[in-house]
């Protein structure tokens, strides 16, 4: 498997363990056990764990080509842009003490996935864009 398959392979595997399953299929009463806050509604955590989902396919989208041995852009930039700005805020509000009053576990939660979106970004770049396998998708040039 090239780097660029495993980069896309842990995406999805972290993405939908951590979270899709989560906000998409815990109870309220276990997402408030975990930290988050009370919502009248989970309505918005299922949407956002839709979201993340939607995120999945695209992701498996770049790993079908990658498992081809080539790169598809849309869903490397997906992520570079999805995980890069997920890291970001993860950095700054962690950076400003927002997780403190939270759970251990969920401190836990927060500050892997700042770890794990950062290494994810950073992979996207090295073996997504920089890397060496062809893209997908576009011609050959002519001799």
């Amino acid at each position: 498997m090239s780097p660029l398959a495993w980069v896309l392979s842990l995406k999805i595997a972290a993405t939908v363990l951590v979270w899709c399953l989560p906000l998409l299929l815990f109870p309220s009463l276990w997402l408030e056990a975990l930290g988050l806050p009370a919502q009248p509604t989970t309505m918005f955590l299922r949407m956002l764990g839709w979201a993340y989902l939607a995120l999945c396919v695209g992701y498996g989208f770049g790993l079908q080509a990658a498992l081809r041995g080539q790169r598809l852009l849309g869903p490397i930039w997906v992520g570079i842009v999805s995980n890069g700005g997920a890291c970001l805020y993860l950095l700054y509000f962690g950076l400003a003490g927002a997780f403190a009053p939270w759970p251990p576990l969920l401190q836990i939660v927060a500050w892997g996935s700042a770890v794990a979106t950062a290494l994810i970004t950073l992979g996207l770049w090295r073996y997504g864009v920089r890397g060496a396998l062809p893209l997908a998708g576009v011609a050959a040039p002519h001799p």
